[in-house]
């Protein structure tokens, strides 16, 4: 069973409440979790994270995958620590074939001599 730990959403229309669940990968988003491991209220200012640290450890121990958005919470509480940022690698074009660019350079060269001979 692969574990995932993620949001599920709870409060009313407009008024947002998450919990922070173990659920198998499988189920539904509001379906049936392992277990509660916090909460998240958006609505607040500043948004408030309520985290029980020592299950989520243990969960992450045994193998399970945060979602990103769970992942951005571990962080902000310092839980999981942010990765390194990779700039990325510039695109290389490839390198262009030569035998074509010299066949299609010769090819033009030979026209314009047959032209100037006739």
């Amino acid at each position: 069973m692969a574990v995932k730990i993620r949001l599920t959403r709870m409060g009313a229309k407009k008024a947002p409440y998450y919990r922070l669940v173990a659920t198998d990968s499988r189920v539904a988003r509001d379906g049936k979790c392992i277990e509660n491991l916090g909460t998240y209220n958006p609505m607040v200012e500043p948004a408030e994270i309520k985290l029980n640290k020592e299950r989520i450890n243990y969960w992450l121990s045994v193998g399970a995958q945060t979602t990103d958005t769970a992942k951005e919470l571990l962080v902000r509480d310092g839980i999981l620590e942010r990765p390194a940022y990779r700039t990325p690698k510039e695109k290389q074009m490839p390198p262009a074939p030569k035998a074509k660019v010299e066949e299609s350079a010769e090819g033009a060269s030979e026209e314009t001599t047959n032209n100037d001979a006739e």
